[in-house]
């Protein structure tokens, strides 16, 4: 993927069947990519991210200034959040299977002695795993009716720049197992963001006019979600 460079901002470019050229900036740590028109030299993508200088500093400083949850040691007493609520770890070590059990203000992590931080980890993303998987199927379904589309399959993976992603040929989209964490309305948010792109696959004004006529708030619950803590990284995009 070609890229430009505009003082110390990276900008990666994807040429592609488009007729528009868009820029976007992306959580947690402010990527910025921009979709042009395969015709189009970079020279002309460079000029118009100069004029969008401001702005894509903007949102930068938007997400660098947003809160992170601090390092996860999946500790009891530790803070973890489910669908939006906040739940306080607790830690049980026992001879048995691992499970972790739901409870009004707790999650219990039952684990073996000496388990390694890692596992926990492992332990509790295949829990929201489940959750997500045990939920989406219904949401999915309520939301094809209402925009008129249908999908082929879904999956749920760990995704570093995006909430979900669809692939139109296939029709299959995928969700970020980050979403577990995140509020009920973010999560059909997200949902209904991939299912319209089986209409249009572009974020253009047709996009949005689906968005606008399909879930009229969408562009509330696209701030609260990014308004939430992101998840603690060590990397960078």
């Amino acid at each position: 993927m070609p890229q430009i460079e505009l003082g110390n901002i990276i900008i990666d470019v994807e040429l592609k069947n488009v007729k528009n050229i868009h820029l976007s900036v992306y959580p947690p740590n402010g990527v910025v990519r921009i979709a042009a028109p395969s015709r189009m030299d970079l020279d002309t993508v460079r000029v118009f991210a100069l004029q969008k200088l401001k702005w894509i500093k903007k949102q930068q400083e938007s997400f660098h200034n947003q809160p992170r949850e601090t390092a996860r040691e999946y500790l009891t007493k530790e803070s973890h959040y489910f669908l939006g609520k906040r739940y306080l770890l607790k830690v049980i070590e026992e001879n048995a299977t691992p499970k972790v059990i739901l409870k009004h203000k707790t999650i219990e992590l039952h684990i073996r002695p000496n388990t390694s931080l890692e596992k926990r980890a492992l332990i509790i993303d295949e829990w929201y795993r489940n959750q997500l998987k045990l939920m989406l199927p219904k949401l999915i379904v309520k939301w094809e009716k209402v925009i008129g589309v249908q999908a082929n399959d879904f999956g749920i993976k760990k995704m570093k720049t995006k909430w979900g992603t669809c692939n139109t040929s296939a029709k299959r989209i995928w969700l970020n197992l980050e979403l577990a964490k995140k509020p009920l309305e973010c999560i059909e948010f997200i949902i209904v963001h991939e299912l319209v792109h089986l209409l249009e696959r572009n974020h253009n004004d047709r996009f949005v006019s689906y968005m606008n006529d399909f879930m009229p708030k969408w562009s509330f619950y696209r701030e609260e979600l990014n308004k939430l803590p992101f998840r603690h990284v060590d990397w960078k995009y």
